[in-house]
């Protein structure tokens, strides 16, 4: 053995505790991670270096990239901000939309009017319907859009509203939306006139990751039509049977369609993205006059993402939770919780607030699935009321309180939602559409089954051991 060796040992073995000391440090070092996350980093890179390093530069940070962070930054900086609608909800709701304007600086704005539409098929049709109405421009933007009869009815009616001089642009999520983005229907839309944009795209894997996390995705769904209709809501554009994963379907969604103020402000959230992947500039659309709108409803858009905080949905969770003195109802596919919302919602039910929660009986991901139930007897023995809905994948996100406010949108209440997605919701006030969108989930609970203390106290301790084990992991996404 030469002296050389031990010397070159010695040097690489510097350079890999250097390096363990330099992803401890930067773990402990990143802003808004809870402890708890800082934590469960470290021990995995104290346990195994090489793994939980090599994870970390995957997936340790929320980083969409430093030249996209550094163009969508200036963009929103520069936008002008929606026009103020007057308009305010009751007293004991104001602080509640305070918290929502603390994000993206939307106000809450009366004069709107909204529509919950039926189900899939009638929020398609009447999307399709309005596209073909069409005098100015179309701006859509979706998470999933699938070449099935739904998606490919959206397809053509944006190919024909191109054609009678209609600017139509169009982004879609470049891991959700892979297979339409790379299927002679995208190809098609381009030749007829159709602006066209990959959100967050990923070209090269490995290569990607070194300038940012690839697993961040725009999760929004968002339209608007003549800057005077806007939609908002859980629905991807696809059928209800959901041909990507046909043994779940069908998937059940909810969707708004607006007319109002709120339509700026969705603009202002479309423009953000747009504009912020280098696609042309429609500023001017932000603060054009509003049509004459009269309608009842106090709404808010909320969007959130890698550009604002990223407690900034749990937060509005929180609020909305919070802001309940009789009745809460919440619905989400997908509950991953941070700690506070978690505390917030048993917090709810020990106050004697009637709270019930709807999930799916059958998820698409079995990690969320097992997760999720790791939550299940503390909720229970709150008091809060678990059911499961048996009639498809619940696939809804909506909170409504006390028979006044609610929420709905893109958002689940998981951790990917509240750190690695670009959500969009609307708050909103008005007792009648609220009573609207009660009824709804009275349909979804009427197809549910209650989940009982006895019966979590009935799985076995296996199962117990691998839900909480599964959620345990979740500081670490």
């Amino acid at each position: 053995m030469t002296v050389e060796t031990p010397l070159l040992a010695y040097l690489l073995a510097a350079v890999y505790l250097a390096l363990q000391v330099f992803f401890i440090a930067r773990a402990l070092l990143r802003p808004y991670r809870q402890p708890v996350s800082r934590l469960a980093w470290v021990m995995v890179m104290l346990i195994a270096p090489v793994v939980g390093m090599a994870a970390y530069v995957l997936v340790g940070e929320t980083n969409i990239g430093r030249t996209r962070s550094e163009r969508k930054r200036r963009v929103i900086e520069e936008l002008p901000r929606p026009p103020r609608h007057e308009g305010n909800p009751p007293e004991r709701y104001v602080p509640l939309f305070r918290a929502g304007m603390s994000i993206n600086g939307y106000p809450s704005s009366g004069g709107n009017r909204a529509e919950l539409l039926a189900d899939s098929d009638a929020t398609i049709a009447r999307m399709v319907e309005d596209i073909d109405a069409a005098t100015a421009n179309v701006h859509v933007l979706f998470y999933i859009w699938l070449a099935d009869d739904n998606g490919l009815r959206v397809v053509e009616a944006l190919k024909r509203a191109a054609a009678r001089g209609v600017t139509c642009r169009v982004m879609a999520d470049d891991f959700g939306s892979r297979a339409m983005i790379r299927s002679e229907h995208w190809k098609a839309m381009a030749n007829a006139g159709v602006m066209l944009a990959r959100a967050l795209p990923v070209s090269n894997p490995p290569i990607s990751a070194l300038w940012g996390r690839i697993d961040m995705r725009n999760h929004r769904k968002i339209v608007v039509i003549d800057n005077a209709i806007t939609y908002c809501g859980s629905q991807n554009c696809a059928d209800a049977a959901f041909a990507v994963k046909p043994k779940f379907a069908p998937w059940v969604d909810i969707m708004t369609r607006w007319e109002g103020p709120v339509v700026r402000q969705n603009q202002h959230l479309f423009a953000t993205d747009w504009m912020g992947h280098g696609c042309d500039d429609i500023s001017a659309l932000i603060d054009a006059p509003l049509p004459p709108t009269h309608g009842p409803v106090v709404a808010q858009v909320i969007g959130t993402g890698a550009m604002v905080r990223p407690s900034a949905m749990p937060e509005i969770f929180d609020s909305v939770i919070n802001a309940a003195r009789n009745e809460l109802i919440v619905t989400t596919p997908y509950y991953v919780p941070d700690e506070t919302i978690q505390a917030a919602l048993c917090a709810c039910a020990y106050r004697g607030v009637e709270t019930t929660f709807i999930v799916p009986q059958r998820n698409d991901s079995w990690i969320v699935s097992a997760a999720s139930h790791s939550y299940y007897e503390e909720l229970l023995d709150a008091g809060v009321r678990i059911y499961e809905y048996v009639g498809g994948l619940l696939h809804s996100k909506t909170m409504t309180v006390d028979g006044d406010i609610s929420l709905i949108g893109s958002a689940n209440i998981d951790r990917r939602s509240f750190e690695l997605n670009f959500e969009n919701n609307i708050l909103l006030y008005d007792p009648d559409l609220t009573a609207e969108i009660r009824a709804r989930q009275q349909v979804y609970l009427a197809a549910s089954v209650p989940v009982t203390a006895p019966d979590v106290a009935r799985w076995p301790r296996r199962r117990r051991l691998w839900n909480n084990t599964i959620a345990m992991l979740g500081p670490v996404l």
